[in-house]
């Protein structure tokens, strides 16, 4: 076999340099069973006689050796040592102008032999991008829809092509979306389905083509598959029906296609996906919640759906999952929850709903993420609301796990929040009896800490809320001011050059809080001249 392919690709390079058709077409023949047969030697065999550079001037649209020379490339490119010799024969041009091929065959093979090549290099796949090739794949997919082989080499390629963001722009500008909607509808298998929806996954990310799959009608598409697997008990149902719930959520993370689907309030999707909330499933009850979620990224649509009775199915769903602890449930509903209540007008009502009481029982939870989501959830709901801060303020078990929270060095979120729910306590109840329970609790501390931060809203939340500590119970929380350096803390604020003027104005309003405690007060006659100075100085 060895010396037959060894005469093969002699005779291949004496025939291609004086084009003798039949001579060449039996060589062709001759390579394709030698790798058929051991891929590896006869590709090794390939690359050590210098065969490659003779490729390109067979690569000719009019040629009938054309077909096979594709597949040959095809077949050597799968070795990993043979593709940048490909790549350095210049075998990348002529195959991507044989995209333009009316012959199957060619374009089937030209797709392979690409794909080979390029196969795990983003550098190649973005070489071929350039080139133009998206736009001829996807016209190549519209024109040959009823051609399995030629339809998965376009799906193939388009998978690869669309995890690079530089292609994202060009799939943008086809018809993408139509051409991939219309092939999902017409696909009963399994199978045929992953391989559209994992072009899907990564084209939806983008939020031009967000907005062309819905139009296209994907979501319907989504919904049906939906339909006909939640109550499937084979694995390939439970995956579609995670992928197509998966797959809706993202299309509704970009702000006009979410905006288009929400319809105020009124449209079939937005219900359809609502019903989710209720479901026995898990996967639906998440991808429901987050959708949720979605919707009420705008006032409007948040306050459309509080009226509309949402709340109580979230609080519904939480209550079947204190027990059951999905914590992906969880943390999807709480962030439906703490997005519902941003408007000031969604506040009362959702605290009338008992939302705060039902946030509570996750008090418990050691998982980060719902830690995270139920303190941004309390802390929207008792912004201006008096009543609620004062509440919660008061509650000594939930002062004492933010106490505890604020120590969770791990988890920069569940700490920052922590720290800005305690402080927000203080500043919207203005109450003594909160930031008694807060002194009680050893909270006073984080609250000096929290006044250092790299954030100037931090800062500021800290400052207004120890302003408050101490014109509320000076006394109370003399003991922790002087064992946290607060006056430290606020001497170097007020020295620093680069201190934002809101933050030394409200150190100085805590200050001023610290020196009228008369007899009592915490600032020595030394540290009090030095804030006068350097007041002077700076104003």
């Amino acid at each position: 076999m060895a010396d037959n392919l060894s005469e093969a690709l002699k005779k291949l390079k004496l025939a291609s340099a004086d084009s003798a058709t039949d001579s060449v077409e039996s060589c062709l023949d001759c390579l394709l069973k030698a790798l058929a047969h051991n891929n590896a030697d006869a590709s090794e065999k390939v690359q050590e006689m210098g065969v490659l550079p003779m490729l390109p001037t067979l690569l000719d649209p009019q040629s009938s050796c054309t077909t096979k020379v594709a597949n040959i490339i095809a077949e050597v490119a799968k070795n990993e040592f043979m593709r940048s010799p490909c790549v350095e024969a210049g075998l990348i041009p002529p195959l991507v102008q044989l995209l333009h091929s009316k012959d199957q065959e060619v374009l089937l093979q030209t797709g392979r032999a690409l794909g080979n090549i390029c196969y795990d290099s983003h550098s190649l796949q973005a070489q071929l991008i350039n080139m133009g090739v998206i736009p001829t794949l996807v016209k190549l997919l519209g024109l040959h829809s009823d051609n399995t082989a030629l339809t998965e080499m376009c799906l193939i390629a388009f998978g690869n092509l669309a995890e690079l963001e530089s292609s994202k722009e060009q799939f943008a500008s086809t018809n993408i979306a139509e051409e991939l909607v219309r092939l999902f509808q017409k696909q009963a298998e399994h199978e045929k389905k992953e391989m559209i929806f994992e072009v899907l996954a990564p084209l939806a990310e983008n939020d031009v083509i967000k907005l062309q799959l819905v139009e296209a009608g994907l979501v319907e598409c989504l919904l049906d598959v939906v339909t006909h697997t939640v109550d499937g008990k084979r694995d390939e149902d439970v995956a579609q029906l995670k992928t197509a719930s998966d797959l809706m959520v993202l299309l509704l993370l970009g702000d006009e296609s979410m905006q288009k689907l929400f319809e105020a309030g009124k449209g079939s999707v937005f219900e359809r996906v609502l019903s989710w909330v209720p479901s026995h499933n898990h996967q639906l009850q998440l991808a429901g919640a987050l959708a949720i979620a979605n919707f009420a990224r705008n006032d409007g649509n948040c306050i459309h759906m509080v009226e509309s009775g949402i709340v109580q199915k979230l609080l519904e769903l939480l209550d079947r999952h204190v027990e059951e602890g999905n914590v992906t449930v969880q943390h999807a509903a709480l962030s439906a929850l703490r997005n519902l209540a941003i408007p000031v007008v969604n506040k009362a009502k959702m605290l009338s709903a008992g939302v705060s009481d039902t946030v509570l029982k996750f008090l418990p939870s050691e998982m980060p993420p719902v830690q995270f989501k139920l303190l941004g959830t309390l802390r929207m709901l008792i912004d201006t609301q008096a009543d609620a801060a004062d509440q919660l303020g008061t509650n000594a078990k939930l002062v004492e796990r933010l106490v505890e929270w604020c120590e969770a060095k791990d988890h920069a979120g569940v700490m920052g929040e922590s720290n800005r729910l305690l402080s927000a306590l203080i500043r919207h109840s203005k109450s003594k009896d909160v930031v008694k329970t807060v002194i009680q609790g050893a909270g006073v501390k984080h609250l000096v800490v929290m006044a250092t931060s790299e954030h100037m809203i931090m800062q500021n939340e800290a400052l207004v809320a120890l302003g408050l500590i101490a014109g509320l119970d000076l006394v109370g929380a003399e003991k922790d001011f002087v064992g946290a350096g607060l006056v430290q803390v606020l001497h170097k604020l007020l020295s620093d050059e680069r201190t934002a003027p809101e933050i030394k104005y409200n150190s100085m309003i805590l200050i001023c809080a610290l020196m009228g405690s008369g007899k009592r007060g915490i600032l020595n006659q030394p540290l009090r001249h030095s804030f006068r100075s350097n007041i002077q100085t700076k104003a």
